[in-house]
């Protein structure tokens, strides 16, 4: 059950273009209402950009798309100040960074250089280029799509950068029936032209409002405690959850209550986004023999309820 029929509306319009993944699509969308960045990485062909295009178009926000390359330099992205001889004067031309919602495509194949160009965008929602900072439009999204990192051509992303996404989800193979529905149906761009904005700015910003009204007791709070100091044991992986990792934690699992039609947040929803939430800013020990997903859900079931 939902708690806004938009909400709703928003949810049935994804899940027309991305068949058979309604989890990974619920988690999207709440990675957004919470207000955080969203990064999406899996193998090529699986629905990755059509998912990111489908999110920005359904929100109604200015949104800008950038196919990162090797040769992308931060000023592509940023933007530059170009001398206009009827100015007499350098002119800034803003970059595709400088909207609502930025779909940065294949993050991982640019150059550390013009990765980092995102670093102050994300964290703090603006950017300083040639010693002017410069805000950015609010709300500030980026929605990032990624190889895996043994592909060729591919950068792994600092640490850093990673820390910035709020939540990593991963598309998976589709199901032998969605698979056949993909192969029965139209392209997945077509759908995508059809799209219509389900939500306005403010309509967005009443929610996320919303979202964060919601209540956190102190039991709950104490049950994240238990597991953010067992991320900094040693005993599961190399380097604890920072502060800011458990603070989008719980800005997720209010994000989860919210459209689960409650005012609080339960354990359960502690449990169900932190893998998705902080998988992608951990390491697990070298004698774990399991992925970073895998090693937090094992995490999770080890700890007690408070």
């Amino acid at each position: 059950m939902i708690a806004d029929p938009k909400l709703q509306q928003l949810l049935d319009q994804l899940n027309t273009v991305i068949v058979g993944k309604q989890a990974q699509v619920a988690d999207c969308v709440a990675c957004l209402l919470a207000g955080g960045h969203l990064l999406i990485e899996d193998v090529p062909g699986v629905g990755k950009t059509t998912l990111a295009q489908a999110l920005a178009r359904s929100f109604g926000l200015r949104f800008s798309r950038v196919q990162f390359t090797a040769d992308l330099m931060p000023t592509d992205l940023l933007g530059v100040s170009i001398y206009e001889r009827e100015r007499e004067g350098f002119v800034f031309h803003p970059g595709p960074v400088f909207a609502q919602v930025l779909l940065a495509d294949e993050i991982n194949r640019a150059s550390p250089k013009t990765q980092s160009a995102l670093l102050e965008a994300m964290e703090e929602k603006q950017v300083t280029i040639e010693g002017a900072t410069r805000p950015l439009p609010a709300p500030f999204f980026v929605i990032a799509t990624q190889n895996p990192h043994d592909q060729l051509g591919t950068y792994a992303l600092p640490e850093s950068q990673l820390d910035r996404f709020h939540m990593r989800i991963s598309l998976g193979y589709p199901s032998r029936v969605a698979e056949r529905e993909l192969l029965r149906g139209n392209d997945r761009r077509d759908l995508l032209e059809g799209l219509k904005p389900v939500l306005s700015p403010i309509e967005l910003a009443h929610l996320q409002k919303a979202v964060a009204s919601v209540h956190t007791a102190d039991p709950v709070l104490e049950y994240l405690q238990n597991l953010i100091e067992a991320t900094r044991s040693g005993k599961w992986f190399v380097q604890g959850l920072s502060p800011r990792a458990a603070l989008a934690v719980v800005r997720a699992a209010k994000a989860q209550a919210y459209m689960n039609a409650r005012d609080y947040v339960a354990p359960d929803d502690i449990a169900a986004v932190l893998p998705q939430t902080t998988a992608h800013r951990l390491v697990p020990v070298s004698s774990a023999g399991r992925g970073s997903m895998e090693q937090v859900r094992a995490m999770v079931k080890a700890t007690p309820l408070p």
